[in-house]
């Protein structure tokens, strides 16, 4: 350990206490930017679908404009391992500025990019690539963000900071519905289609710089540094191999919890409308406030997971997920539940999956492979499981098996509770 580390290490408690703060900062405006990015693209879709993408039939450009959004899902693990090399080898700080000037610098190219009309082919194709970019740094934008709070966090609030550095994720998904809501209300919806919605993505770029400047201002962890001279390239293949098991736990956990957030954040609204117990607009307008409360039961549950352990505090939200899911959604159906109070309750289930993961999967992992190893499986159950569950939910819906839906996201987070039980704790003797 350097003498600076041996300094930082010796700190007092109220100086520690502050750094870690100033990290939760750094961490949870990155994730409101992602989670900013990655919904305002889908939200303005339909705004900006008829400009960038050539042809008549409107449906088929939607239909592109939402490839650019799928694409971004394809790209993550890959992402997750190419930044999560330079997180594991350059240090968390870099990797985490790096991601945030590759989002925010393609949120800009997005804004300024010329229309269909003016150069053609070369529109819709450049705009895929830019998300092709934004998903690549946003693979590695979460694990880093993960690991850097695990190693920064005071040790008795470790599980409370990932329940509000997670919760930028949220906080990013209410603003993009906010600035959406504004831009309609300000330009109406043939202004936000003449270029209104270029606004959208120049405040993603804001929001973007906002966390770059706060992120060069915090320090790299001194866990990291006391690390800093790393692996061998052939004790890094070994480190991966030994700890496959962990890495198997992470994906499988990951499943629950990512159909269990885009259930409850994306498809809720439309499987009510879907059932005929709510219209279009009840559904949408139901679900600011429960997802605010989705950030303060977030925050409950770090704190209770601080006090009670982690793993027991997520097998029991996992368990309390996979038995309530059918249930609530019954009572929905039969109207026996208004929809406000279920997406509130579903929503609160979710809390712990999502809340808890981020800082209990980084511990699984020795430093030098923390982020590649954690991000890897967490992005590939993402990819394969969170960004495809409205469409497979819609295609249960259209083959007259809505009812399924929910013994699927149930199902998910039953795998994701047996998935626990192959968790394997770090050794910290070792790397």
């Amino acid at each position: 350990m350097t003498s600076a580390v041996a300094a930082r290490a010796a700190d007092t408690p109220r100086t520690a206490h502050g750094n870690g703060r100033k990290a939760l900062l750094a961490a949870t405006v990155g994730g409101v930017v992602e989670s900013f990015d990655w919904a305002i693209y889908a939200v303005l879709a339909p705004y900006f679908a008829a400009a960038m993408f050539p042809g008549d039939d409107p449906v088929t450009k939607l239909l592109a404009a939402y490839v650019g959004f799928a694409v971004g899902f394809v790209v993550r693990p890959f992402g997750s391992y190419v930044v999560g090399r330079f997180a594991d080898s350059r240090g968390r700080r870099f990797a985490l500025t790096l991601s945030m000037t590759i989002i925010s610098g393609a949120s800009v190219l997005i804004a300024v990019l010329p229309t269909a009309a003016l150069i053609g082919a070369a529109a819709p194709v450049l705009l895929i690539v830019l998300r092709l970019v934004q998903g690549l740094s946003m693979g590695g934008e979460n694990p880093s963000a993960a690991a850097y709070v695990t190693e920064t966090a005071p040790r008795h609030l470790r599980f409370l900071y990932s329940s509000i550095s997670y919760s930028g994720v949220v906080i990013g998904n209410i603003l993009s519905f906010g600035v959406l809501t504004l831009l309609l209300v300000t330009f109406g919806e043939d202004g936000v289609r003449g270029g209104g919605w270029r606004i959208g993505f120049l405040v993603a770029a804001a929001l973007g710089l906002l966390a770059l400047w706060i992120r060069r201002g915090v320090e790299e962890s001194a866990e990291f540094e006391a690390d800093a001279a790393g692996p061998t390239a052939a004790e890094r293949r070994a480190l991966y191999r030994s700890n496959l098991r962990n890495m198997a736990a992470v994906f499988l956990i990951s499943i629950g919890a990512t159909v269990g957030y885009y259930y409850g954040t994306t498809y809720l609204p439309q499987y009510a409308q879907q059932l005929g117990v709510v219209s279009g607009t009840e559904s949408a307008a139901s679900m600011l406030g429960p997802l605010v409360l989705l950030v303060a039961s977030m925050v409950v549950v770090g704190r209770l997971a601080d006090r009670l352990g982690a793993l027991r505090t997520l097998r029991c939200g996992l368990a309390l997920l996979a038995l309530a899911t059918v249930p609530l959604m019954l009572a929905l159906a039969h109207g026996a539940v208004p929809m406000w109070l279920v997406t509130v309750v579903y929503l609160a289930l979710i809390a712990a999956p999502i809340g808890l993961t981020n800082v209990l999967f980084a511990q699984l992992f020795p430093v030098a492979v923390r982020v590649v190893a954690m991000g890897v499986p967490y992005t590939i159950a993402i990819g394969l499981f969170g960004g495809t569950f409205p469409l497979l939910a819609q295609a249960m819906a259209k083959a007259g098996h809505l009812t399924l839906v929910p013994w699927w996201a149930a199902g998910a987070a039953a795998v994701s509770l047996a998935g626990t039980f192959l968790i394997r704790p770090l050794k910290t003797s070792g790397r």
